[in-house]
């Protein structure tokens, strides 16, 4: 596997297909049987379960980096944090508990991935970064700080989803099954291929449209027992 730099790659696969491991064993994290594993400049690591300190909101966020005023309230609204931070009573020097215990799982996602950018890394190695919060404020990050216009646009960025509606905007798409690669090219390349990963965007699909459906009837249903 080769990523050129500055290029977003997304990782796709069922469960179990080994993408987080995959980022694991890219981070050092795994036992190296055969082969090698290198990577250039600084890295910065957006976790699955987000690792939040027990300090204040803007000390998570920092890191020990100093604060750059102008650049700190880009990362929060890029992030969409700010509509957070004035709810909380303190703002953002709020202190946060152990294990970001008074934190919602959405906002713990978006301060882990708020503290990446702020660092300004060289390579980002994203672990599901939009799996814990709602569509459009998945949306609304991907398109700031993520995608092909966001403010780590220019950065090597190696994102696991299992949103297949990202794919289309990314360089390459890289598919696992069962702890290997079986798969890496454009999205329309592997699409034109068949295979594992158009199963998965066929699967995704039915599954969203069988969502929409019972979401569709749940409000008609609603709508009906309020006429009656």
């Amino acid at each position: 596997m080769k990523i050129p730099k500055g290029k977003l790659v997304a990782v796709v696969g069922p469960v179990g297909a080994g993408k987080s491991s995959l980022l694991s064993a890219m981070l050092g994290e795994m036992e190296q049987l055969s082969g090698r594993c290198s990577m250039t400049g600084q890295v910065a690591y957006v976790p699955q379960q987000a690792w939040i300190q027990n300090m204040t909101l803007r000390n998570n966020i920092l890191f020990e980096k100093p604060l750059e005023e102008d650049f700190y309230k880009k990362v929060l609204d890029v992030c969409a944090l700010q509509a957070d931070i004035d709810l909380l009573p303190g703002g953002e020097m709020t202190e946060i508990g152990e294990k970001g215990i008074n934190l919602s799982g959405g906002q713990k996602q978006r301060i882990s991935l708020a503290r990446a950018v702020y660092q300004n890394a060289d390579l980002y190695l994203l672990d599901d970064p939009l799996s814990a919060v709602d569509a459009h404020v998945g949306k609304h990050i991907f398109q700031k700080v993520i995608g092909p216009d966001g403010i780590i646009s220019n950065k090597t960025r190696i994102m696991v989803t299992h949103g297949m509606h990202w794919l289309p905007m990314v360089d390459a798409v890289i598919v696992m099954n069962q702890g290997k690669i079986t798969g890496a090219g454009t999205y329309k390349e592997l699409m034109d291929c068949g295979g594992t990963f158009a199963q998965l965007v066929s699967a995704y699909m039915t599954e969203y449209q069988d969502e929409s459906a019972e979401e569709s009837e749940g409000k008609f249903y609603f709508t009906i027992e309020n006429n009656h």
